[in-house]
C-alpha cells in the first residue's frame, strides 16, 4: 500500500484506511456499551425494570454523526470515481481485446501484443472489448478494475510513475481456464519504450512513428 503506482492507488488505500478506521472504532464503541450495558442493568443489579424516556438531545447526536460520516464516505467514493472516470486529454489509445483465454494489446499502428508494454509518466487510453463473454480487465497495483463486455465498448485509463511490472488478471469468472488470463503491464522509461516499439514494429511489419512524439 501507499507506493504510488498509479494516480488512483494513494487516495484509494487512505480512503479504505478510513472507512476500515471509523467501521472499527463504531465496532469497539459498540462492543464496549454491549457489554457495560450487559453487566450495569443485569436481572442481579436490577431485578425491577425502570422505564427511561427519550433523550432528545443524544438521539439528534447519534443520528447526526452517523450521517456525516456516511455523507463523507459517499464523498470519497464519488471523488474517486471522477479521477477514474476523467480520461486525460493526450491519453495513448491502446485498443484491448479479451477472449477465452488471453488478452490482446493493439498499438496504434497495428502492432499486438499479449503483453501491455507503457512508458512511465503518460497517461494511457485503453479501450476494452470482449471476442465472446465477459471479461473484466484487473491491475491490483494501480487499483483499478472495468468489465469488458461483448457488444460493448468501456474504456479506462492510468499513468505509472516508474519502471516496473505490474500483473494483469481478469476478474470475472469467464469458463473453465478463466486462471489463465494472467498477464503484466511492462513499464518501461520513454528511450526503453520507444525502442521496444520500434523493434515489435519492424518485427510485425508495421510503420513506425514515435507514440510519445504524438502525444505532445
Amino acid at each position: 500500500m501507499f507506493k504510488g503506482a498509479s494516480p488512483f492507488s494513494d487516495f484509494i488505500d487512505a480512503d479504505l484506511l478510513f472507512v476500515v478506521g471509523v467501521s472499527s472504532l463504531v465496532l469497539l464503541g459498540l462492543l464496549i456499551a454491549m457489554v457495560t450495558f450487559v453487566i450495569r442493568y443485569s436481572r442481579k443489579r436490577n431485578p425491577h425494570p425502570t422505564n427511561i424516556e427519550g433523550n432528545v438531545p443524544l438521539e439528534i447526536l447519534w443520528t447526526v454523526i452517523p450521517l456525516g460520516l456516511f455523507m463523507y464516505m459517499f464523498y470519497l467514493g464519488w471523488d474517486g470515481y471522477k479521477r477514474i472516470s476523467t480520461i486525460p486529454e493526450g491519453s495513448l489509445p491502446i485498443k484491448v481485446t479479451a477472449r477465452m483465454w488471453s488478452w490482446t494489446f493493439e498499438y496504434p499502428n497495428g502492432v499486438q501484443t499479449d503483453t501491455l508494454t507503457v512508458p512511465v509518466n503518460t497517461p494511457m487510453k485503453l479501450t476494452l472489448h470482449s471476442m465472446d463473454v465477459n471479461h473484466s480487465l484487473y491491475i491490483p497495483a494501480f487499483r483499478i478494475k472495468k468489465d469488458v463486455i461483448p457488444n460493448r465498448e468501456n474504456t479506462m485509463w492510468f499513468k505509472t510513475p516508474r519502471v516496473a511490472s505490474y500483473d494483469i488478471a481478469c476478474a470475472e469468472y469467464c469458463g473453465l481456464r478463466h486462471a489463465y488470463m494472467y498477464t503484466k503491464v511492462v513499464a518501461r522509461d520513454s528511450t526503453g519504450f520507444e525502442d521496444w516499439y520500434r523493434d515489435a514494429s519492424a518485427k510485425q511489419g508495421k510503420p513506425y512513428t514515435p507514440m510519445l512524439k504524438q502525444a505532445d
